[in-house]
C-alpha cells in the first residue's frame, strides 16, 4: 500500500533531554507476518521526572515494532479478524509494561519508577488498528475534518468525563500533564483499542502531549486543511508548539493513506516551491532575461549589415 508518512521530534524549549521516541515501520520490516500490507506507526513519551523515561519510551516502541513479526491468531468462534490483529498489538503493550515494571522492581531504588505513554497505529489499506495507553493522541482526518481521536488517560480528562471540569478549564489546568495510565509504572495496565475504517486520502496524526498542550485542535485542523505534504505538516506543528512556549518534548507523525500519484506529484512540487521559491524565481528571471537578450540580439542582427 502507499502511505505518505513523515515524523519529527523536538526537545522543546524548556527541557534538556528528549524523552519522546517514535517509530515508523513499513512493509520492508524484517520478518513481517502480522499483515501483508501495512505500516506500524508509534509514539512514546517517557514520563518526565522519572528515572529512565528515555529508556522506557525506546523500549516500549521496540516491543510494538516486534509485534509485526508475529502472525495473528486464527480467528476462532466469536473472534473476528480485527480482534485477532488488535490482540497482537495489545499483547506487545502488555509485554512492554511487564518488562519495564520488572526493571523498576529489580533496579530502581529510591526513585520514581520509569514509565512511558505508548500509542500505536497499524495502518492497512482499509483499516487502522489503534492501541493507546496514556495521553499521547491519534487523530483521524477526512475531508478536512476530525472524524475520530483517541481518549486521553489523564487526570483532567477524567474530570471532564465526570462532569467536574469543562473542556476549557481542562485545557488551562496546570495538572493536565498528569497521566492516569502508563506503561511500566504499575504491574497491570489496560490499553484502549480502536478500529477505524479508512479510505484513500484520509490522514492520521500521532502526537505526544507536547503538541496537544501547546496547540489546540482548531489550529491543528487548520494545518491539515492546508495543501501540504505530511513532512511539511509535521514540521509546522512542531514549530507551532515551540512558538507557543515549547514546554515539553514534541513528537509528531503525519500520514496520508493511499494518496493518488497526481496528488503526490502536486504536493512534492508545491513543497519544492515553498522551500526554494526565491531560487526558482531568480532562475526564471535569469532564463527570461537570457531569452529576451538572445531574441533581441537576433532581431537587431536583421538590421545590421
Amino acid at each position: 500500500m502507499r502511505l505518505e508518512v513523515a515524523g519529527e521530534t523536538h526537545t522543546g524549549l524548556r527541557k534538556k533531554n528528549n524523552e519522546d521516541y517514535y517509530g515508523i515501520y513499513g512493509e520492508n520490516t524484517p520478518g513481517l507476518q502480522l499483515v501483508k500490507e501495512g505500516y506500524m506507526l508509534c509514539v512514546a513519551d517517557g514520563l518526565g521526572g522519572h528515572a529512565g523515561g528515555e529508556i522506557a519510551s525506546k523500549l516500549a516502541v521496540t516491543y510494538v515494532r516486534d509485534a509485526l513479526k508475529k502472525a495473528p491468531p486464527e480467528p476462532a468462534d466469536g473472534v473476528t479478524e480485527d480482534e485477532a490483529i488488535v490482540s497482537v498489538i495489545r499483547e506487545s503493550f502488555l509485554q512492554a509494561n511487564q518488562s519495564i515494571y520488572q526493571t523498576n522492581t529489580d533496579l530502581v531504588q529510591g526513585k520514581r519508577p520509569m514509565g512511558t505513554t505508548l500509542l500505536a497505529a497499524l495502518v492497512t489499506p482499509r483499516k487502522a488498528y489503534v492501541v493507546n495507553v496514556g495521553d499521547s493522541r491519534c487523530y483521524h482526518f477526512r475531508a478536512g475534518e476530525i472524524i475520530a481521536h483517541t481518549e486521553d488517560h489523564s487526570w483532567v480528562d477524567e474530570q471532564v468525563k465526570l462532569g467536574l471540569m469543562s473542556k476549557a478549564e481542562a485545557e488551562s489546568d496546570s495538572r493536565r500533564n498528569l497521566v492516569t495510565r502508563s506503561i511500566g509504572t504499575q504491574e497491570v495496565v489496560e490499553p484502549d483499542d480502536y478500529v477505524w475504517h479508512i479510505v484513500p486520502g484520509d490522514m492520521l496524526l500521532l502526537c505526544t502531549d507536547g503538541l496537544i498542550n501547546m496547540v489546540n485542535d482548531g489550529d491543528i485542523l487548520d494545518e491539515f486543511r492546508r495543501w501540504a505534504s505530511p513532512a511539511e505538516i509535521s514540521h509546522r506543528l512542531v514549530e507551532m508548539a515551540n512558538a507557543n512556549g515549547g514546554k515539553d518534548n514534541i513528537t509528531v507523525i503525519t500520514a496520508t493513506v493511499s494518496p493518488s500519484p497526481v496528488r503526490l506529484w502536486q504536493l512534492r512540487a508545491l513543497s519544492l516551491w515553498r522551500r526554494r521559491k526565491v531560487h526558482i524565481i531568480w532562475l526564471a528571471v535569469c532564463l527570461l532575461f537570457g531569452t529576451l537578450t538572445f531574441l533581441a540580439g537576433n532581431f537587431l542582427g536583421l538590421f545590421v549589415p
